[in-house]
């Protein structure tokens, strides 16, 4: 059944939706500047619908309300062409003020240090991207749209994640939120990580864009590629991922549950061409789309939480 004539689906979205607003609108009257991060991925497309209708800002762009924050992505270089592409169309096209913070320029700079050579994953390097950006445009507070069902890690975090003057996190600091009462008073220097989807889960998100008929990068449906197999995921080839000697190249139907650096995230087998066929396969799976494509999240049992103790979202 479609959620669009299932109310008992509907209803639940709305009361997620609701909280969200809500969760956007309080963060907004109590942080001086804060700043919404879009990755062009599902997540932060539902997040930047809930913006816009926190503010009263339409789908289609028109109508001259804008959002009161910009618009932050966090750039490693290493990007499928189709979320760049749906990037622009989607901030620029309506209105909203994009700021491309990019990895390559820390590592021109020096802030950075690309190790394991250019085709090395440069997901630890957003780290320092983000934070020198946060700094740059003075912004108190960043929304995004990690949910608590990705990844153990993500599981430990509050709606509002504080951050100390250097950015990073320390779970056993976080404040209370009895009720969805949420303090945001910091001092100079400390930042806030806002999290509005925290209560939501893959199935909500996909069911909520069918709600609100949102539109997508291509590669979230199955679609042709060819791809190459490595440590159990299916990598594309690019001029930063290459197959091994032993690795074979073939050409299969698959689709994106997650989209980041392409040299880390993997494709799932899928024939699922719509929204229909990607919810009925995302509410029969039983590993969570960061578990089963990205290779980062497999390194250590900790590996989320050690990034983000590091300043990372």
């Amino acid at each position: 059944m479609s959620v669009t004539t299932d109310p008992y689906h509907v209803d639940e979205l709305r009361i997620l939706e609701a909280e969200a607003v809500h969760i956007i609108r309080e963060v907004v009257a109590e942080l001086e500047r804060p700043v919404l991060l879009f990755s062009a991925g599902k997540d932060s497309i539902v997040l930047l619908r809930l913006a816009e209708k926190a503010f009263g800002v339409s789908a289609d762009g028109s109508g001259g309300q804008r959002l009161p924050f910009p618009v932050l992505h966090v750039d490693t270089g290493h990007n499928f062409a189709e979320v760049i592409d749906f990037r622009d169309r989607r901030t620029t096209a309506h209105g909203h003020q994009l700021i491309v913070a990019k990895v390559q320029d820390a590592i021109d700079d020096g802030r950075v240090v690309e190790t394991g050579g250019p085709n090395a994953s440069r997901n630890r390097l957003q780290t320092r991207t983000l934070l020198d950006a946060l700094d740059a445009g003075g912004f108190d507070a960043a929304f995004g749209g990690a949910r608590r069902d990705e990844e153990r890690a993500r599981a430990k975090e509050r709606v509002l994640s504080f951050r100390d003057e250097f950015g990073q996190w320390d779970p056993r600091a976080q404040r209370p939120e009895p009720w969805s009462l949420y303090n945001g008073r910091i001092r100079r220097g400390e930042q806030v990580r806002v999290f509005p989807l925290s209560n939501w889960t893959e199935l909500d998100i996909w069911r909520y864009i069918e709600l609100e008929d949102l539109q997508l990068p291509s590669i979230y449906f199955a679609h042709q590629r060819e791809v190459f197999e490595r440590d159990g995921i299916l990598l594309t080839p690019s001029e930063f991922t290459a197959a091994g000697p032993d690795e074979t190249v073939s050409r299969e139907w698959v689709r994106y549950r997650t989209v980041g650096d392409l040299t880390i995230t993997g494709a799932v087998r899928s024939r699922a061409r719509d929204l229909a066929g990607v919810i009925e396969e995302v509410a029969a799976a039983t590993v969570s789309e960061r578990g089963a494509t990205r290779a980062d999240d497999r390194t250590s049992a900790a590996a989320m939480e050690d990034r983000k103790r590091e300043g990372y979202f």
